[in-house]
């Protein structure tokens, strides 16, 4: 599905789940929640902090709770889809629009709003340093303009580009991985930006 650029497009081009969007929708909206769109999805946001998205996908219809992990969850509703990666983000999925429970969708909803308000939330994990493997840092001390955009970048795309040369297992492969990302350290653009949106 591509990305929408409100909610109504998001439902209206959705292949499936449109009556239960609609329905979300309209329990979402019952609260305290500013609606808004962010990574092409629907998501409602409380004095501008994330609270819940909604994502329909083939076999189930998602919404995600971004501080899941601190709600009480008495129903049991509640799963980490990518256990290890995730700490705060919950999904609660429903395979049938009858799983859908306005009353407790909401006592949810007020909960994860009193999150904020409380100013209570699990940060994202502090990530290592940047490895940057040796011939890298080799060739980024001969060539001080690419060294300065290397720093300039963020530490997602230093962590591309430091892997790509570090994931080659013989010396030829990282020296021609070297000379084809150097000159796009030096634009200051990542590895893998033109796959971004």
């Amino acid at each position: 599905m591509k990305r929408a650029k409100s909610v109504d497009e998001y439902i209206k081009t959705s292949d499936n789940w449109r009556a239960e969007l609609k329905q979300l929708r309209e329990i979402l909206k019952g609260t305290e929640l500013t609606e808004e769109v962010k990574w092409g999805a629907p998501c409602y946001t409380y004095e501008g902090k994330n609270v819940i998205g909604v994502a329909a996908f083939k076999s189930y219809l998602g919404l995600w709770l971004h501080q899941g992990a601190l709600l009480k969850d008495d129903k049991k509703a509640l799963i980490n889809a990518q256990e290890g990666v995730t700490k705060a983000l919950r999904q609660w999925r429903m395979h049938s629009a009858s799983e859908i429970k306005p009353a407790i969708i909401k006592r949810y909803v007020k909960e994860a709003i009193q999150l904020v308000k409380d100013g209570k939330s699990i940060g994202p994990a502090k990530k290592k340093p940047v490895a940057v493997p040796p011939e890298l840092q080799k060739a980024l001390q001969k060539n001080k303009a690419a060294a300065q955009e290397f720093e300039s970048l963020t530490p997602g795309r230093q962590r591309e580009y430091a892997d790509y040369v570090s994931e080659a297992k013989r010396k030829e492969t990282k020296q021609s991985r070297i000379a084809k990302v150097m000159p796009m350290i030096k634009t200051g653009i990542g590895l893998h930006d033109k796959y971004r949106c």
